[in-house]
Formats: structure tokens, C-alpha cells, sequence
């Protein structure tokens, strides 16, 4: 754990004395560093094995293995720093985490990892034009949905470890902006699925049981503004919001498919969209290549929805949109071939997300 910890204090993306806050986006710089990190954990660690390295959706070994790094899987924002220091320390503390999960043999799972969304036989799949044609029809009513900064969401992410059984951690995040530019943010342990069952957390960084609904965070902080994505309001135009994501992804070259998701991801975890914002991304999306329209599935909070897939190196990323108003739902990304030395199946949901006003 020591050598663990010497590795995030010599990488030290956010230092005390940088000029950002340690909530906000990091710069170029700490980028680097912290990409670094992430690669390079446990390659200069004397007794241990060299790591695999590189992003999963795009190395294999020699053997032609997926590698055991998830951090393109992992969602966007803060919330990517603070998994990738959950990747870390599972293989130190996931015996901790089998005796809670798995402490007797007519004992159920704390948390299960979701399985992956099913298409419904038989629906009808929905060009995503059409899709962009409906978010503008709806971004021109007088009740219309408005733009909020925030976010309301509902996430799942997996934990790995070179030899010992995955965990999943089912999160709800609340964060809401005041007039004075503070904002507040509130993380619950909580899995709708299961209401009322005990939830695994890793709060403190020891995996234990909780009550679901338990409070794993709450903050204020104080006043801060900024004009650089994803914190200033995106634009509702296609062509200036793909402008406004590839800044927020800090790169000047053009986004993928699974790079523009992701960027998408890291939009909605900083703003709830209004119905032209909303109207812009559905035609963002609707250009984009390899995104498959599939049919209709109900999301895990239980609402129906029109589902887009893209595969590409392994990762099927599944996108869900509101059917009525075209208003992107969710963000589901599953492999589509196991790993048997890291004991993830064909289809393991790696990350998903739903969002919600």
C-alpha cells in the first residue's frame, strides 16, 4: 500500500499550491502526469510483475489478452481519478471485500454486477436522424426543458485485480450550483435495483457493507467560475459542441466515436441539458460514425428508450436516448470478449451510466 501511495503523491495531478482547485478540470500538464500514472503503476516496484500496459480498448499482449487496465472504461471527471485510485488499491484490500460479499454460502451478493441491456425483440430500431429531428421539434416548445448546471446521476463502475474476483460499486451523484457560483455535492450508496439491500462501498478506502442510501459524501464548495469546457455552458450548435468537447478532452484533433461518447459522458456529469442543448448533441451524434441504431430497451431505472451500439477495439458502448424527446438517458460499456485471467466474461458491463433532471 506504501509503494501505492508514493506512486499518487509523486504524480500529484492537483499540488496544494496549483493555481486550479483541486475539484476542477486538470491542466495539460497534470494530464500527463496523471495518464502516466495510469499506465505505469507497479512497473519499477521491485517483486513486482511488470504490468500490462496501455488503454484496454486499444492493446492486447502477445497472447492477444484484453488488458487489465479499465481506464478508458472508466467515466470521465473526477470520478475517473478517483476509480483509477479504486483500481489500485483493489488487489490489496478485495479479501476484505470477499469476506463481506461472500461471508456465507446462503448469503447473496452485497452488489452484483449488472448484466448488459437487452435489446427488445422484435422493436423497431430508430435512425438517429430522426432521433435529432425529435430533440429539435421539442427544443421548440414553450415548456421546454432549460439548461442546468449539475448533474443527477446513477452509476456503476468495476473494479479489477490480477487475481481475485471483480467487484461492482453502484453510486448516485447529486450536484447542484447556487446563484453565488457555490455548489454542493451529494454521493449516496444506492442501487435501484435492489432497494433496500445493503450496498458495497469503498468509502476511506475499505470496502464494507453500508445501508443503501448511504451517505458516502457530501460538500459544499465555495464559489468558483470558469470559461474553458466542460465548465462554461455548452453551445447549441452541432458544429460548436463538437468544438466545445474536443476542448474538453483537451485535444485539437477530431473525435472518434468512442472518444466523442465519452466526452458526451463528461458533458452530462457537469450539466443537466436543456432541450436545445439536447437538440444540438442528438445532431452531433447523428453524424457520427458507426453508431447503430438497435431497437428499444428499458434502461435500469426503468425507462424505455431507443438504443445506439458502436464496437470498436473489444468495447460495445451502448447509447440509450428518450424516445420522445430524444434527450440522451444513458451509457452502457460491456466487452465483447472475455478475459479469462482477470475472470471477466463476454458482455461484463465495465461502466454504465444513467442520467436523469
Amino acid at each position: 500500500m506504501a509503494d501505492e501511495l508514493e506512486l499518487l503523491r509523486s504524480a500529484d495531478p492537483v499540488p496544494p499550491d496549483g493555481p486550479r482547485f483541486g475539484d476542477g478540470p486538470l491542466d495539460h500538464d497534470a494530464e500527463r502526469r496523471l495518464e502516466q500514472l495510469l499506465r505505469d503503476p507497479g512497473d519499477e516496484l521491485p517483486g513486482r510483475p511488470r504490468a500490462r500496459r496501455g488503454p484496454l480498448s486499444d492493446r492486447r499482449d502477445p497472447e492477444g489478452r484484453l488488458p487489465g487496465r479499465v481506464r478508458d472504461l472508466l467515466l470521465p471527471g473526477p470520478r475517473r481519478v478517483r476509480m483509477a485510485w479504486g483500481l489500485v488499491a483493489t488487489a490489496v484490500v478485495a479479501a476484505l471485500t470477499l469476506t463481506l460479499v461472500l461471508s456465507g454460502p446462503s448469503t447473496p451478493p452485497a452488489v452484483a454486477a449488472p448484466r448488459p441491456l437487452v435489446v427488445e425483440t422484435g422493436s423497431t430500431p430508430v435512425a438517429l436522424h430522426r432521433m435529432a429531428e425529435l430533440a429539435s421539434a421539442t427544443a421548440g416548445t414553450d415548456d421546454a426543458p432549460r439548461l442546468r448546471k449539475g448533474t443527477h446521476v446513477q452509476s456503476w463502475s468495476l473494479g479489477m485485480s490480477d487475481d481475485k474476483p471483480l467487484i461492482t460499486l453502484p453510486e448516485e451523484r447529486i450536484v447542484r450550483w447556487r446563484a453565488d457560483d457555490s455548489h454542493t455535492e451529494l454521493v449516496v450508496a444506492t442501487d435501484p435495483r435492489h432497494p433496500g439491500r445493503p450496498v458495497l462501498s469503498d468509502e476511506g478506502g475499505e470496502p464494507h457493507l453500508v445501508d443503501d442510501g448511504h451517505v458516502l459524501l457530501y460538500r459544499t464548495y465555495p464559489p468558483s467560475w470558469s470559461d474553458a469546457p466542460p465548465q462554461s455552458p455548452p453551445p447549441r450548435d452541432p458544429a460548436r459542441l463538437r468544438a466545445y468537447l474536443m476542448e474538453a478532452q483537451y485535444t485539437d484533433t477530431p473525435l472518434s466515436t468512442p472518444e466523442l461518447l465519452d466526452a458526451m459522458a463528461t458533458l452530462l456529469d457537469n450539466w443537466t441539458l436543456g432541450a436545445r442543448e439536447s437538440a444540438a448533441l442528438a445532431g452531433l451524434l447523428a453524424g457520427a460514425e458507426g453508431l447503430r441504431p438497435v431497437g428499444r430497451v428499458t434502461d435500469r431505472l426503468g425507462r424505455r428508450g431507443q438504443a445506439y451500439v458502436n464496437d470498436t477495439g473489444g468495447v460495445r458502448r451502448m447509447l440509450i436516448m428518450d424516445p420522445a424527446t430524444g434527450a440522451v438517458l444513458g451509457l452502457e460499456s460491456t466487452l465483447e470478449e472475455p478475459d479469462p485471467e482477470y475472470g471477466v466474461e463476454e458482455g461484463a458491463v465495465m461502466s454504465y451510466s444513467a442520467w436523469m433532471r
